[in-house]
């Protein structure tokens, strides 16, 4: 695998759904991987990437864009209150919006900075009580409040349960996006992109298939 069979995959599910591949931003997800990897796929040309912490990506980025025109981070895991400005202050968007403590935090340091990244609001759409995320029921609720704090939403995210079909939480998703009026939906990964792609995915995040397994930490 890598970087120029992901992107015929995603070419040909958006063929299969009638969609225009310039519509599906490819976000390669370079979190624990070696920067020589990561040089590589900056070499092949592709400029998007996501990171799961703030830590990792400060000391990995601000070089990489340095040196590469044109550069997107995204932040795709959890975010910790106290790492907000942090993040609001390296990344381009930040796809783990879910709760409200956060939404207040990003609004404040958006004033006081005079930025913000684009922001997605994570749905828990299998309603699993260990993973990050609005639950289903109380994402338009959620929504209409992160406006009212005039933060830039630009759509949601969901990570559906490992064990159950996908396809219906893309679907719920999708749900939840139209009737709030929101054209991003970040959903799919290595496993299921071609079905997210076919219930109208924006931005897909693929790791290990672009880069190779990951690399544990030593120590």
């Amino acid at each position: 695998m890598g970087l120029t069979d992901i992107q015929a995959r995603i070419n040909k599910a958006c063929t299969d759904a009638e969609r225009d591949p310039a519509d599906v931003q490819l976000i390669a997800v370079s979190k624990v991987q070696p920067n020589e990897r990561v040089e590589a796929v900056l070499e092949e040309g592709h400029r998007v990437f996501g990171e799961n912490r703030v830590q990792e990506a400060a000391g990995k980025w601000p070089d990489f864009k340095q040196r590469f025109e044109g550069v997107a981070v995204h932040l795709i895991g959890p975010l910790q209150t106290n790492k907000a400005r942090q993040a609001m202050e390296l990344v381009d968007a930040i796809h783990s919006v879910d709760r409200p403590k956060l939404a207040t935090t990003l609004a404040r340091v958006a004033q006081e900075i005079g930025q913000c990244p684009d922001l997605f609001v994570q749905v828990n759409t299998g309603a699993e009580p260990q993973k990050a995320g609005i639950l289903p029921a109380e994402a338009d609720g959620f929504i209409k409040e992160c406006r009212a704090l005039d933060l830039p939403i630009k759509g949601v995210m969901c990570i559906p349960p490992v064990e159950e079909t996908p396809s219906l939480h893309f679907a719920l998703l999708r749900k939840i996006a139209e009737r709030n009026g929101l054209a991003g939906l970040s959903m799919g990964m290595s496993a299921d992109f071609e079905q997210a792609i076919a219930f109208g995915a924006t931005h897909i995040r693929v790791g290990s298939a672009i880069f190779g397994d990951r690399v544990k930490p030593q120590g």
